[in-house]
């Protein structure tokens, strides 16, 4: 069973990107570039990264 997690191994600054990657089985450098365009788009991507920061465990 898998677990939503932030990747110890895969991190640029908290893990959060690596971890959605891990567990959706994707290459971590397309969900960064994703988040990226969220970010842009009004930059309520920030905010959401900021929370899943706290909120996803190790």
């Amino acid at each position: 069973m898998k677990e939503l997690r932030k990747s110890a191994t895969n991190r640029l600054i908290c893990g959060v990107c690596g971890g959605l990657g891990e567990y959706f089985q994707v290459d971590p450098t397309v969900i960064r570039l994703l988040w990226i365009v969220f970010c842009l788009m009004g930059g309520s991507g920030i905010l959401a990264y900021l929370i899943a920061a706290v909120i996803m465990p190790e």
